[in-house]
């Protein structure tokens, strides 16, 4: 990997306009508000946030399906929301996606021939059996066969699917797939064959992945580094192993704190602490302030009046939140936080 980020989002905004009665005067839906990332060659970006919190927003956005309304993407030398229209193939064929449900994400009407082989005949002068013969290795590299090649989508299983798509994503050699919740629809011995399949192809083609998920636990077996999103706004961000193990930001000792425990005593510990802890409060959005404010356990008075920056974070990474202000204090709260490993005390979200 090297340091120059492959694809650097800066101060990302992506509005949905509604639509009014008459057809007019809609409202704006702020999806995702100043999000910054970025990701290098050959790395993996794990973004988390449950649903509605702007994740598939920022991937249709560096897909091209979507029009930023503000900010910056770059991918190597080239700005994406500069193009309003379709990106060019060169852009095409260099970022790829794996969607979430492969029972919708591939065509029924062709066979796994032509479904892994489109991308050649749209990107590449290669005739019909160079193009075959890629698709035969292709299959091999998803652990699928030339016996596979004639069939349709609907003769597979949900996991033989997924590798499916995944080999047509490989098609073209790209520098980077976007993975928007790849395994969320398969059973969890799946799970894990498509996520290992997708760890040992990206060692061995140097593909960067921005890995679109909700869970937490999961992301961290892939991930480099991991961003965690609420409301459209990064939260967290950091190094895997820290933002897991030692999570900076309330969110995300919250999502952690939703894993089920291995140990039987200590989720029986944690589902006795949540009982007397207050209920949190519904997400929305307030005029101003920290966007969690109306669910955090250690919400301040400052946290209702200021957007909290981001500030780093000793281990790697920053959180936008206030208990890691420089003049915070030492907080009991603070150190716990921040301290600890995630999912090793009962804590209510």
């Amino acid at each position: 990997m090297t340091d120059k980020p492959l694809i650097e989002i800066t101060d990302l905004e992506v509005t949905y306009w509604g639509r009014s009665l008459m057809g007019i005067g809609g409202k704006p839906f702020h999806a995702v508000r100043g999000a910054n990332l970025s990701i290098r060659a050959g790395e993996t970006l794990g973004l988390v946030g449950e649903s509605g919190s702007g994740k598939s927003s920022i991937a249709n956005a560096v897909l091209g399906l979507v029009t930023a309304s503000g900010g910056s993407i770059r991918f190597g030398d080239a700005e994406l929301t500069a193009m309003r229209t379709r990106y060019p193939p060169a852009i095409r064929s260099q970022i790829q996606a794996v969607f979430q449900d492969p029972y919708s994400s591939l065509n029924p009407s062709m066979t796994v021939e032509a479904i892994v082989t489109e991308p050649l005949h749209v990107h590449t002068s290669m005739d019909r059996a160079a193009r075959r013969a890629r698709a035969i290795e292709l299959l091999k590299l998803v652990s699928l066969s030339e016996e596979h090649l004639d069939r349709h989508p609907h003769q597979f299983s949900g996991g033989q699917r997924q590798r499916i798509a995944i080999a047509a994503a490989l098609a073209l050699q790209p520098k980077l797939i976007v993975l928007d919740e790849p395994v969320s629809a398969l059973d969890v011995s799946t799970q894990n064959q498509i996520i290992n399949l997708l760890y040992e192809r990206r060692a061995e083609f140097g593909i960067a992945y921005l890995m679109i998920a909700h869970d937490l636990a999961l992301v961290h077996h892939i991930s480099d580094r991991i961003a965690v999103m609420y409301l459209g706004h990064i939260v967290e961000e950091g190094p895997s192993d820290r933002v897991y193990h030692a999570p900076a930001h309330p969110y995300t000792r919250a999502l952690l704190d939703a894993v089920p425990l291995l140990d039987p005593a200590a989720q029986r510990r944690r589902r006795a602490a949540r009982k007397f802890a207050p209920a949190p409060d519904a997400p929305r959005l307030s005029a101003t302030g920290c966007p969690y404010q109306n669910r955090c356990p250690h919400v301040m008075p400052r946290c209702r009046a200021e957007m909290p920056p981001a500030f780093a974070i000793a281990g790697g990474g920053t959180a936008a939140c206030f208990l890691h202000a420089p003049d915070a204090g030492p907080a009991p709260e603070t150190a716990r936080l921040s301290g600890q490993p995630a999912c090793k005390e009962p804590a209510a979200p």
